[in-house]
């Protein structure tokens, strides 16, 4: 928090700092109450990262969040395209070309 001059009754004023803004990019606002040692393990955690606590948080609460979304992943099919479709989920795959090449290259670390 910057201090700008002081008043007359020496009562410190705060300065704005202009929020940076990416460039083409606007940004909304999240606020959150926070217990004290969970800021500081954030705050640690960020460091060791290399990000600051913002960025730390927001990476953090995106990839909860696509993560929980994907899990969610819902199939509608009537018993008839059900049992198709869990049949060949169940099935050996078909011999092809890129199968055939898949088994016959070694792998790197071989």
């Amino acid at each position: 928090m910057a201090v700008a001059e002081s008043r007359p009754n020496n009562v410190p004023v705060r300065k704005a700092r202009p929020a940076a803004k990416p460039a083409g990019k606007t940004r909304a606002t999240l606020n959150m109450r926070i217990q004290p040692d969970l800021r500081i393990l954030i705050d640690r955690a960020a460091e060791v990262a290399g990000q600051n606590r913002t960025d730390f948080v927001l990476d953090a609460a995106r990839k909860a969040a696509q993560t929980t979304l994907l899990d969610q992943v819902h199939l509608k099919l009537s018993p008839t395209a059900f049992k198709a479709f869990v049949q060949r989920l169940d099935a050996p795959p078909q011999p092809n070309q890129r199968l055939r090449k898949s088994l016959e290259t070694l792998a790197p670390w071989e």
